[in-house]
């Protein structure tokens, strides 16, 4: 699938449902369980690519385009509606009542992961189980949890976003795929990075990074999937620790993956993983 369109042998969720235009659902898989992939700020469906397709065989699969990223409808993107992750989890839930989903997993990565989070506690009878890919409830160091950044640093990031967004972005996204510039992954996400909107980059930047949603990570009541790179300049290990200590029947999973993308940098690392936390739940 490239920029939202759907690969040959994918069908685009049909009928005049709203919010599966809006957010360009497409859905794909000879399986009956629900699978929702959700992506991570900056960019679009198309970052599973690596991934989404090993779950067609078994799984009904659900790409979608958070509102205002990749083919969605930019209009649609209220800024004060999005001013918190919660309206990102209400979409991911209307998507689910939409769909009329069950027994759904919810996979989801980055600051997509605390949105997915979210979800399951706004509406458990959807969502069965759920995967976080390199999560982060809360980016800013605070006693005793280490996020990954200290104020001052992580204030003078968002300030450089908001002043250069494109200057930002190609030098940020490489150390976020954790490779070097010219390598797949990270040229990639720096293409994805530069498409999105600066308007919209840039306000949902400063909500995912300045977001703090520990307390939440404590209600979360269905079965769950850490997964962990062990060198994430993001998002550190610390992070995955205290999400499996926060969240109970969490499974952590580290993963021996550089960067806060195992899904494009290490596919198949991350295939097993899901599949290995599926073969149990």
């Amino acid at each position: 699938m490239l920029h939202g369109k759907p690969d040959k042998g994918r069908t685009r969720a049909a009928g005049a449902m709203t919010i599966l235009k809006r957010n360009n659902v497409n859905v794909s898989g000879q399986g009956k369980r629900p699978i929702m992939f959700a992506h991570g700020f900056g960019c679009d469906q198309t970052m599973w690519r690596d991934v989404a397709p090993d779950f067609e065989r078994d799984h009904k699969v659900i790409l979608f385009d958070l509102t205002g990223a990749g083919q969605s409808d930019l209009t649609a993107y209220d800024f004060r509606r999005y001013s918190s992750l919660d309206g990102h989890a209400d979409d991911i839930v209307a998507i689910a009542e939409e769909m009329d989903l069950a027994d759904t997993v919810l996979v989801g990565h980055s600051v997509s992961a605390i949105t997915a989070a979210l979800a399951s506690v706004k509406c458990p009878a959807r969502f069965a189980a759920i995967v976080l890919v390199s999560p982060s409830p809360c980016f800013l160091n605070d006693d005793d949890y280490r996020g990954g950044f200290d104020r001052a640093d992580l204030e003078e990031m968002i300030e450089f976003m908001e002043e250069n967004y494109l200057g930002w972005a190609m030098q940020t996204a490489p150390a976020i795929a954790g490779q070097n510039s010219d390598e797949p992954s990270a040229d990639k996400l720096t293409q994805s990075f530069c498409r999105t909107d600066p308007a919209i980059a840039q306000h949902f930047g400063r909500v995912t990074f300045t977001s703090d949603r520990r307390e939440d990570m404590k209600s979360v009541s269905v079965p769950s999937l850490i997964i962990q790179c062990d060198n994430d300049a993001i998002a550190p290990v610390t992070v995955g620790e205290w999400m499996h200590a926060a969240m109970p029947g969490s499974v952590l999973q580290t993963v021996p993956v550089t960067g806060h993308c195992p899904h494009m940098t290490a596919p198949r690392i991350t295939i097993d993983a899901i599949r290995a936390f599926l073969a149990d739940h």
